[in-house]
């Protein structure tokens, strides 16, 4: 019976409106239990926008998001050992894939979610002080309806203080956390080694392991 629960089980998006591809990761991760019982984060690098799910599936929020800069869905070797100011514009990736997240700290001490420790790729407010762009322009872009101006990072995934403050922070206050990050140069089914019909069996898509 429990079985056959997993096989028909959906993400609730709770009205919000999910590209074909966020909707389709999300149902996986929720009939596969990919994310291990632990709250889970999309980011649609296409939509520039964030759903963040509890742990059974049914989404807690959504928001807009600041992207890296480079359209691409991997980290550049060695990148997150270089200084900001060595990253050249194609350089400035968001990587796609499945990765464990966990609170921590940024340079400045302000406490942010690291997706990817090695590449320096975490998610942190749009306020927070970083090279190029002022706060006011960032946060301008966050409002943009145009997916070009969300374009801009170095790699991060941004989101407004409120967000970060209101959701992030809370949702992973003393747990980790799974982060799936479309990809927009390769198919998910590629990207997260789903199958081509049907939800993947429990635990079997760990293509990045927790």
């Amino acid at each position: 019976m429990d079985s056959m629960m997993e096989l028909h089980a959906r993400a609730d998006f709770s009205g919000e409106a999910p590209s074909p591809d966020a909707r389709a990761v999300a149902d996986w991760v929720v009939a596969s239990g990919d994310n291990r019982g632990l709250p889970f984060l999309i980011v649609d690098k296409v939509g520039a926008r964030l759903f963040l799910f509890e742990p059974r599936g049914r989404v807690r929020a959504a928001a807009p998001v600041l992207l890296g800069l480079a359209r691409g869905d991997d980290s550049p070797p060695g990148i997150g050992d270089r200084k900001l100011s060595s990253i050249t514009p194609a350089e400035r990736i968001t990587p796609a894939g499945r990765f464990v997240a966990a609170r921590g700290t940024n340079l400045a001490g302000r406490d942010i979610l690291w997706i990817d420790y090695a590449a320096a790729i975490s998610l942190h407010r749009a306020t927070d002080v970083k090279p190029g762009l002022t706060t006011r322009d960032r946060l301008a872009r966050l409002k943009s309806d145009a997916m070009p101006d969300r374009r801009i990072s170095h790699g991060c995934v941004n989101v407004s203080e409120a967000f970060y403050d209101g959701f992030i922070r809370p949702t992973f206050a003393g747990t980790d956390g799974i982060v799936y990050i479309l990809p927009e140069t390769r198919s998910v089914r590629e990207e997260f080694h789903m199958p081509v019909a049907g939800p993947a069996p429990r635990g079997a898509a760990a293509a990045r392991g927790a």
